[in-house]
């Protein structure tokens, strides 16, 4: 690095002094010290120092906090619940996998007309896809549930949640067989996932869930 400056000025004419060049090497000299020291200065635009690292906090074994008081023990071991989320990318369709249970979200958008419990043609396979779901789980008990936004009556979004609901089981059984059986409500506004005050969470919130336990080979 060159530092600004670092010509001496020329001596003024007479006799020449013995310490002159010996002072121009000791400023080399400092001006080399400073230099390899590490520490970047303003003028030096790729500075490459890199700080020490900290030395590792030391850890007294011995230290009471890290003890067991006398007589306790640890608790026993337990499989925590993990639970996987999964959403298409319009948001569309959402599963959600936990140890226990498997539950999937279709926005009625993509089931059903506005304000309508008659299933769109689209909802044919995405409805097989669950369908195809339960049966590898070998699922016996199947929640599925309607919920609406919270526009219009409660009274109209219970009935409607219901009656979609109803949809979905009966597209659902004719897939799976009569070995499953259906637990079906409607809720209408209540439960939101979304927040109601926008139409992009008004749209989450109008959908139909279908939950099942996990089978052995899940």
């Amino acid at each position: 690095m060159q530092a600004t400056d670092a010509t001496p000025a020329t001596p003024a004419p007479g006799p020449r002094r013995r310490h002159a060049r010996p002072a121009v090497l000791a400023a080399a000299v400092l001006l080399f010290v400073a230099a390899g020291s590490g520490a970047a200065v303003a003028d030096d635009p790729n500075p490459t120092a890199v700080p020490a690292a900290a030395p590792p906090v030391k850890v007294d074994a011995n230290a009471p906090g890290l003890k067991l008081s006398d007589g306790a023990t640890l608790a026993a071991p337990r499989v925590v619940d993990i639970k996987s989320v999964v959403e298409d990318m319009g948001g569309e369709e959402r599963r959600s996998d936990t140890n226990a249970d498997i539950s999937f979200a279709l926005q009625a958008e993509v089931l059903f007309g506005k304000d309508s419990a008659a299933l769109s043609a689209e909802a044919t396979g995405r409805i097989q896809a669950i369908a195809d779901e339960i049966k590898k789980q070998k699922a016996t008990n199947v929640r599925v549930f309607g919920f609406t936004d919270n526009l219009g009556t409660h009274e109209h979004g219970v009935v409607l949640s219901r009656q979609r609901a109803d949809a979905v089981q009966g597209a659902l059984s004719q897939s799976v067989g009569g070995a499953v059986t259906f637990d079906i409500r409607g809720y209408a506004e209540d439960y939101p996932i979304a927040d109601n005050s926008s139409e992009d969470g008004r749209r989450k919130n109008r959908r139909v869930e279908v939950s099942f336990p996990r089978g052995a080979s899940g």
